[in-house]
């Protein structure tokens, strides 16, 4: 069964080429803060929606009127035109949620940093030269340190400080399945233990966001001590970018191992349903009716919120889930109702079996890891809907 994947390279352009890239994606923020000051106007004065067709329309007679924007092809110009589309697109599907909606903003220079070509029309990748040719900017060296599968349909350009990288969706690429092992496994998520496992492995959180605190502290001092705009703000601003960066990589590095490391041994993967980002909201304000409030525990939230981003609970699902597609193992999502509190020996269910990282039952005396006594009773929960499943 084949599959659709995103594979990405970094791009090793000359100092031309350089030139040329910021002026693309300078380009393409402009047109993007245009083409939302037009839909935020229509509507405004005319009660008017104005959709991406509509916008793609206009894009012939902007050649005349800006030249320099379309001087890289229409094909990336429509990407961005589809970019605020999708935006307005989550906008009212938030509305129609009932979440906070969040309305498409005007983008800053650092907060626009990729373009995107939607078709195969625009750009060309020579595997065998290690080129990528872009329309208005020439052959561009790319490091193709794997080699591509699938049919390559679309790609995106990034930014990333002095770096810039390149993603090449495929489709149709092909799956890989691994051997049977037999085993099944239940894993529950945590944040000093990052995974522990039904069979009684742990495995501890890296928190390279914690063990970068001092230093990513000191940098971002060293910014607020800089006058803003200046080449040394700049150049401070760019120290804290690489160090969240380094941060960054270091946790996906070590997320793909471990996820890599389960899929290859368990056929059946068993986690619990989190909800990551109810999880990590703010607590509400508690007024105590005389003008103020009360104490609510914000400070002590913001840590454990501040943890469990750094440990990467949602990124190391995703990365679990498509190793497990293509290599044709079995993903199983369950309630996370009292999977801490239930005892994995007699059932038994209280809020005051767990203490910390020891489970120790109140009502047969069973005793064990806390976090491996959990993953234990997610693995039950797993097989247990297989049955259901199967008798349905």
């Amino acid at each position: 069964m084949s599959r659709c994947r995103t594979f990405k390279y970094k791009l090793q352009p000359t100092n031309s080429q350089r030139g040329d890239l910021e002026r693309l994606i300078a380009g393409q923020r402009e047109l993007y803060n245009a083409a939302l000051e037009e839909r935020r106007g229509a509507w405004k004065w005319e009660r008017r929606s104005v959709s991406y067709e509509d916008q793609t329309g206009t894009l012939t007679k902007l050649r005349e009127v800006r030249p320099d924007i379309l001087a890289f092809g229409v094909t990336v110009s429509r990407g961005t035109l589809r970019r605020l589309d999708r935006a307005f697109c989550a906008f009212y599907r938030r509305c129609r949620a009932g979440e906070k909606p969040g309305f498409p903003r005007f983008k800053g220079k650092g907060s626009f940093d990729s373009v995107q070509w939607e078709d195969s029309s625009g750009w060309k990748l020579d595997e065998e030269a290690k080129r990528l040719r872009i329309f208005g900017i020439g052959k561009i060296k790319v490091r193709l340190h794997r080699p591509i599968q699938g049919i390559p349909k679309a790609i995106t350009i990034k930014r990333e400080g002095d770096c810039y990288w390149l993603s090449v969706r495929c489709v149709e690429v092909p799956a890989e399945p691994l051997p049977v092992t037999g085993k099944e496994v239940g894993i529950d998520l945590g944040v000093e233990v990052l995974v522990a496992t039904s069979d009684g492995k742990t495995f501890l959180g890296p928190r390279f966001l914690k063990r970068s605190e001092t230093r990513l502290a000191s940098a971002q001092e060293a910014v607020s001590r800089k006058r803003k705009g200046s080449g040394r703000w700049k150049k401070a601003k760019a120290e804290v970018r690489r160090i969240h960066r380094k941060i960054r990589n270091r946790r996906i590095g070590a997320l793909h191992q471990l996820s890599r490391e389960l899929v290859n041994a368990y056929d059946l993967i068993v986690h619990e349903d989190l909800q990551i980002t109810n999880m990590t909201k703010r607590p509400k304000p508690r007024p105590n009716g005389e003008g103020g409030f009360e104490k609510n525990g914000a400070r002590a939230k913001s840590g454990l919120n501040r943890s469990i981003h750094d440990a990467g609970w949602g990124i190391f699902l995703a990365m679990t889930s498509y190793k497990a597609e293509s290599a044709g193992r079995e993903i199983l999502v369950v309630d996370p109702s009292n999977t801490s509190r239930r005892c994995g020996s007699c059932g038994h269910i209280e809020a005051g079996n767990r203490r910390g990282a020891v489970f120790r039952c109140l009502g047969c005396g069973y005793e064990a890891h806390a976090d491996v006594n959990a993953a234990q009773n997610i693995l039950r929960a797993g097989r247990a809907q297989q049955l259901q499943c199967l008798a349905a």
